[in-house]
C-alpha cells in the first residue's frame, strides 16, 4: 500500500495537492502546523477540508518559529507589502518555514511508515521565496534520507505549474469550486477571492481569470 503525507495549510495550492495525493496514493494523511500565524482561520479551514476529503489531519504546535523571525504573516504590527521589493524577498517570507515543515513532516512520516511527502511549493509563478525552489526540495530530500537513514520521496506536483495550470488541475480533480470558494490564500486572511490587493490574491486571481477564459 502506497501511503503519503501532505503538508497542508488549507490554501489553494495545498488543497489541490491534497486531492492530487488522493488520486495517486492508496492512503493519504495530512499535517498542519500552528506556527503563530495571524490568521488562525487557515487551520480551521484545513480541518474542515480534510474532514470533507476523508483524510486524517494532524496539527502540531510550532509557534517558536514566530519568535525567531519577523514577517508579515506572524507579526500583527507588520503590514503585508503589496509589491515585491527589487532587492530582497517580500516581507511575507517566513524564514525556514518549508525547511522546518518538511523536516517535522518527515519525522512524523517515518513513525507511521510513510515514505512519500507531498508539498504545494512551486517556482513557475515565483514569489521570491528561496524555499519554494526545485533545487531546495531536491537538496532537502537527500538530506532527510541521509539524516534519518530512510527513503523519502518529496513530491511537488505544482513545481512547474503556473497558477492558471493549478486551477486546471483543481478542476480536473473535481474540486474547482471547493478551491475557489473555501480555501484561504490571502495574506490578509480573507477566504476565497481574498482582499484582491496582496500579491497572493493578485497571483491567484490572474491565474483564475486566465483559466476561465479558456475553460
Amino acid at each position: 500500500m502506497k501511503k503519503a503525507l501532505v503538508v497542508f495549510s488549507g490554501g489553494q495550492d495545498s488543497t489541490t495537492c491534497l486531492y492530487w495525493a488522493k488520486s495517486q496514493f492508496d492512503r493519504v494523511e495530512a499535517i498542519s502546523f500552528d506556527y503563530g500565524q495571524k490568521h488562525r482561520l487557515e487551520l480551521e479551514l484545513a480541518t474542515s477540508i480534510a474532514e470533507r476529503a476523508g483524510i486524517p489531519l494532524h496539527v502540531f504546535q510550532l509557534d517558536l518559529l514566530s519568535q525567531l523571525t519577523s514577517n508579515a504573516l506572524t507579526d500583527p504590527a507588520l503590514a503585508v507589502e503589496t509589491d515585491k521589493p527589487a532587492d530582497r524577498p517580500p516581507n511575507t517570507l517566513v524564514e525556514g518555514r518549508n525547511l522546518l515543515f518538511l523536516t517535522y513532516a518527515a519525522i512524523f512520516a517515518k513513525s507511521k511508515e510513510i515514505h512519500h511527502l507531498v508539498t504545494g511549493v512551486g517556482q513557475a509563478d515565483y514569489s521570491g521565496y528561496p524555499d519554494c525552489r526545485d533545487e531546495f526540495i531536491r537538496s532537502l530530500n537527500q538530506t532527510l534520507n541521509l539524516s534519518m537513514d530512510y527513503p523519502y520521496e518529496i513530491h511537488t506536483p505544482l513545481m512547474w505549474k503556473t497558477k492558471e495550470e493549478i486551477w486546471q488541475l483543481a478542476d480536473d480533480l473535481g474540486v474547482f469550486d471547493l478551491v475557489r470558494y473555501e480555501t484561504l490564500t490571502c495574506y490578509n486572511g480573507l477566504v476565497g477571492a481574498g482582499c484582491g490587493q496582496c500579491p497572493a490574491c493578485r497571483l491567484r486571481q490572474n491565474g483564475l481569470e486566465a483559466y476561465l477564459e479558456r475553460r
